[in-house]
């Protein structure tokens, strides 16, 4: 009866999946050669709160043994990247090399000669496409931030900063350079890099659905803001790991593939060997993907995600994330997977396949829940709360009850109205257009067309008499925490991005 019982869960596991018309093969752990207990202990290592798991995909032998989305992330929902981004545009980049349309020797002015006026950069004439690729423009600071907070034209900003190194000397993390790849895949291809791999990658790889951020001209902005889902990041490395082909076609050429993957630059050649010994970021650097220690390669973005890809065990590893510790969360990977990868397939083992289908299903993402009674009287909810000038330009706040709990109504500065609907302890799901925590969400015009967000809302009472809402926004790695109390003759709202928790912003209103 128990095996039975095993069984039906496993078979209620795929079929899940498989309604979302994902189109990879699946397979057990034990048929290709993995433990499950092995994937249940590396799961079980990304402990709370250091490591918010959103989703994972293990691959082997060019099939998924194992898949599971924290609700309410799900198969179906996209993902915003931050840097795993890059890679996506790097294979843009490999798809125009492959065409014959540009080699990464082409100098950028060559590409733009409208910026040839620049006369701040005495190096502007000496930058290639390799070395945007490879990190090393040569920039001693990195100028993403006035490149974004630029409202007219991020190319020429970029292109003006200042450079102290010689291109192609000095390694250092670029993701403006990266947006300036995106830019030549435009100006190349004439269409969006979006619109360009659609062609040349999505469709071969059966990924749809999927959108990216753009600066003021509507370039794609290339380091950051793709959103796909986290099939969609286990094809593009399955790709990589059959060296560009895909079934029986090879759609980008193995020699790119070596390249982009390969050591193209040291990160800090005065590194001690004992330090690259034990850091997965000083194994070299190569088109916009890292080298790893053992053997593989990755891309990946911040806050934990990844896309790791182990050529000499044939297997991909897919990581969507909040996670406050990078460097564990690739040691986790090394103590529990890497040696996981045997040669030959194991024994059946039901009751281990089980118990990984039954943590993988029930992984969950749970609002908070009340510790203390309502306080509705001192909060004076329903009332219109007139804010102060604050950095998420809100104008008002208003909680206005309903059946199921409460509308969070929010005003904003240009008197755009927003309700999001939240329940008590548990999550209220809806969309809205309000612009949610986000690391570049001062880059405000990149976000235009990503709108309407999907978001969870929920509330719950403190002990101390203070109302928290949690706002999680399930297309992005983060999520909001509000606390509302009585201040003075007022209130003040304490906002804690999940990303930056020890900063919050404080606001005070009447």
């Amino acid at each position: 009866m128990k095996k039975i019982f095993l069984l039906s869960l496993f078979t209620l596991h795929l079929s899940l999946f498989t309604s979302f018309a994902q189109s990879l093969p699946r397979s057990t752990p034990e048929e290709e050669g993995v433990s499950s207990k092995a994937i249940r202990d590396w799961i079980k290592s990304y402990d709370t709160p250091k490591h918010e798991l959103h989703s994972i995909m293990v691959l082997r032998h060019g099939k998924v043994i194992a898949e599971g989305w924290a609700k309410p992330y799900a198969a179906n929902e996209k993902h915003t990247m931050y840097s795993v981004s890059k890679s996506w545009t790097s294979t843009a980049i490999g798809f125009l090399v492959d065409e014959g349309k540009l080699k990464v020797t082409d100098k950028v002015i060559d590409i733009f000669p409208e910026y040839k006026d620049i006369q701040t950069n005495k190096y502007l004439n000496d930058i290639s496409v390799k070395d945007l690729l490879t990190m090393s423009v040569g920039h001693k600071i990195e100028p993403l931030r006035s490149v974004v907070s630029s409202k007219n034209d991020w190319k020429r900003t970029f292109l003006a900063a200042q450079i102290d190194n010689q291109p192609g000397s000095k390694f250092l993390y670029n993701t403006g350079a990266t947006y300036m790849l995106s830019a030549i895949v435009q100006k190349i291809s004439g269409k969006k890099t979006l619109d360009y791999l659609n062609d040349k990658l999505l469709k071969p790889l059966e990924i749809s659905e999927i959108d990216w951020e753009t600066d003021p001209d509507g370039i794609n902005t290339g380091g950051w803001g793709i959103r796909v889902k986290t099939e969609d990041m286990a094809k593009l490395g399955q790709l990589y790991l059959q060296k560009g082909k895909w079934k029986g076609k090879q759609i980008l050429s193995t020699s790119w593939i070596n390249e982009a993957t390969s050591k193209q630059i040291e990160q800090d050649p005065s590194a001690t060997q004992a330090r690259k010994d034990s850091s997965d970021w000083l194994q070299g650097y190569g088109y916009q993907f890292w080298r790893c220690r053992n053997g593989a390669f990755r891309a990946d973005g911040a806050f934990g995600q990844y896309i790791v890809v182990f050529p000499e065990k044939d297997a991909v590893v897919i990581i969507t994330s909040e996670s406050m510790d990078l460097a564990e969360d690739l040691n986790n990977i090394w103590q529990h997977l890497l040696p996981a990868f045997l040669d030959n397939k194991l024994a059946k083992n039901e009751l281990e396949l089980g118990l990984l289908t039954n943590d993988l299903k029930n992984l969950k993402l749970s609002s908070p829940i009340s510790t203390g009674n309502e306080n509705k009287a001192n909060l004076h909810l329903g009332n219109e709360i007139h804010l102060n000038s604050n950095d998420l330009q809100l104008e008002t706040l208003k909680l206005e009850e309903t059946k199921m709990g409460y509308n969070l109504i929010l005003k904003d500065t240009n008197q755009n109205s927003f309700s999001i609907p939240l329940q008590n302890g548990k999550f209220e799901y809806s969309e809205t257009n309000f612009k949610g925590p986000y690391l570049l969400r001062s880059a405000q015009h990149a976000l235009e067309g990503i709108n309407p967000y999907k978001v969870g809302g929920s509330y719950y009472w403190n002990a101390d008499g203070t109302l928290g809402i949690t706002l999680r926004y399930y297309q992005s790695p983060h999520h909001w925490d509000w606390v509302i109390r009585p201040f003075d003759a007022g209130f003040e709202l304490k906002v804690i991005n999940s990303f930056d928790k020890i900063h919050p912003i404080l606001i005070k209103g009447a």
